[in-house]
């Protein structure tokens, strides 16, 4: 199991960060894109580190077109010499919609449209094929050599997309390179619903698993004496209210038989009442989403659920964690 970590979205931290990580033992850092651009760190990143695998986790697919998501992508694989993953979200319809004005609809099958036309693009490029692409949601057919990069050296990079409903991540196992599971999870969902969408994806395009990579960020509630596990418990509580309290998700939880408790958290998250909110995530919703374990104990539960069905994994820890904890756990992770 490959276990992967992040960088600060703090520029002037990247080089020292992805230097720390790689010399730790990751094997790949991420971006996510919230108060800025998830691309731009990565510049940083492929120029002080040689081994570690670079990517965005996600970088909002449809604040963007299949055109630009391109050039992206075969830029930051050439200059990271092969290690760039091109990682994908949706977000939902009124962060798309009102905060970058754009258009918003059947996000699965726009999200397939995009991957297609993307690799279309790159097809053209690389092998000088006419670009003819001609879709629902985007067209693409003009390229004149001005324009043309010409071949990838290292080329094409990764293609992976998040999903969390079984449509989304069909999509991700027809068309991808890999997937992100969402943190708001569960071992259960995990196998039960995700997997089997991902394969029945698969099957469309003839893919095969062992050239697909799945990744979770794991929550993780641990710490070294009960006040950090106070903590830990705390933090990870909210964070899954939070996520429990959008409609989006509701499948997650209705997976358990706690469709409820999503009415309860979105009532309850219109009226700001975010400490109420966590107070409903009780310890048998807390324990289904996180591994809640002693430090030494944290690898091997983590491992005990996932290692069938994850192949890169991170740590979610939505708190100030001890970070004297993290090498044992990373290096049982990485073991055989």
């Amino acid at each position: 199991m490959r276990v992967d970590t992040s960088v600060p979205s703090d520029m002037s931290k990247v080089p020292d960060a992805a230097k720390a990580a790689e010399a730790a033992g990751y094997d790949g850092v991420w971006t996510a894109e919230t108060s800025h651009d998830p691309f731009l760190p990565h510049v940083l990143a492929a120029e002080h580190t040689e081994r570690i695998t670079l990517g965005t986790s996600i970088a909002v697919a449809f604040a963007r077109n299949p055109m630009l998501l391109a050039n992206i992508g075969y830029d930051l694989n050439a200059y990271s010499e092969g290690r760039f993953i091109l990682g994908l979200g949706s977000q939902i319809k009124p962060h798309i919609t009102k905060r970058f004005s754009m258009e918003w609809s059947s996000p699965a099958a726009r999200m397939r449209e995009m991957i297609l036309a993307v690799r279309a693009i790159w097809d053209c490029w690389n092998n000088g094929t006419k670009l003819e692409f001609r879709g629902d949601f985007y067209q693409h057919t003009l390229m004149t050599p001005f324009f043309n990069p010409g071949p990838n050296p290292h080329g094409d990079a990764r293609i992976f997309i998040a999903g969390v409903g079984p449509l989304m991540t069909k999509v991700a196992g027809e068309t991808c390179d890999g997937f992100f599971a969402h943190g708001f999870t569960t071992e259960a969902y995990l196998k039960e619903v995700t997997l089997p969408a991902l394969e029945e994806g698969m099957a469309l395009s003839g893919r095969s698993r062992d050239d697909f990579e799945i990744c979770l960020p794991a929550f993780v509630v641990t710490g070294r004496d009960d006040a950090e596990v106070a903590q830990a418990a705390s933090g990870v509580r909210q964070q899954v209210s939070f996520y429990g309290s959008t409609p989006a998700y509701r499948g997650v939880l209705e997976h358990h038989g706690w469709g409820d408790l999503q009415t309860e958290l979105n009532v309850l998250s219109k009226e700001g009442r975010w400490n109420d909110m966590a107070a409903l995530i009780d310890d048998d919703v807390l324990d289904a989403f996180a591994v809640v374990a002693e430090p030494d104990n944290v690898a091997g539960e983590l491992k005990r659920r996932f290692s069938s069905v994850v192949d890169r994994l991170s740590f979610y820890a939505p708190y100030e964690a001890a970070g004297e904890l993290v090498p044992a756990m990373l290096a049982e992770l990485r073991a055989d």
